[in-house]
């Protein structure tokens, strides 16, 4: 996923409200960017910061970019923008560079699935029958290892996801889950138990039930992310 234009660099003031930001750019300029991330954001930031921003000339735009990339207090690049994640995998996709997934015959976007009312990130149709694909964008990382987390905060939201999941793997419908590391130097994934131990016990038992956990990294610069390996997943 190429940034076109490239990113401009800038230094991070502040994040408040949840989706606002104030950095400053290389230039001196002072910004209110849009934070595009609704979890914590945790290890992800500190003030004084280098960051990575896309800006936007659209009129109609109340703010003038988006906080895309940051340097966390550990030393790694993360991104910030969640909504980069989809997409991302997308590419990956169509590329083939998930190996795993490779020879569907179509890809759709959010569609509707289960008992529960929620929206399936991609369904891809292969000859055998169709693969319902949940994406997560995992941020979390620490400073003496290289095992990422997820999730940063508690979420209900993520744990629906995976009961759905399991329910379909339980009808015998292909079932994934992939984790799309946004976080440079890392080699495994696993569950933030101590943050949210019901999302742990929901991977595990969807796990149980059939679905397969994958988890991707990828390699980050202002100029793009890409997909580039597959990462161990620790349960």
């Amino acid at each position: 996923m190429e940034f076109d234009p490239p990113l401009e660099e800038g230094r991070l003031l502040r994040r408040y409200k949840r989706f606002l930001a104030d950095i400053e750019t290389a230039s001196g300029e002072l910004l209110t960017i849009h934070c595009a991330n609704t979890g914590s954001m945790l290890n992800c930031m500190s003030d004084g910061a280098r960051i990575w921003f896309s800006r936007s000339n659209d009129p109609k735009r109340k703010l003038p970019g988006t906080w895309e990339i940051g340097e966390t207090p550990h030393g790694r690049l993360a991104v910030i923008n969640t909504a980069r994640a989809n997409a991302l995998v997308e590419e990956a996709l169509r590329a083939g560079l998930i190996a795993e997934l490779n020879g569907f015959t179509n890809l759709k976007r959010e569609v509707p699935y289960g008992q529960e009312r929620s929206r399936i990130d991609f369904r891809l149709d292969y000859p055998e029958g169709p693969a319902f694909i949940e994406v997560k964008s995992v941020t979390l990382g620490f400073a003496d290892t290289r095992v990422a987390a997820f999730p940063d905060a508690r979420t209900e939201r993520g744990s629906k996801h995976l009961r759905e999941l399991a329910a379909l793997a339980r009808e015998g419908v292909r079932a994934v889950q992939l984790y799309c590391v946004n976080l440079s130097d890392i080699e495994a994934v696993r569950p933030a138990e101590e943050i949210d131990p019901a999302y742990a016990a929901a991977l595990r038992e969807a796990v149980s039930a059939g679905v397969e956990v994958l988890a991707y990294g990828a390699v980050i610069s202002a100029q793009d992310v890409r997909l580039i390996k597959r990462l161990d997943v620790l349960l």
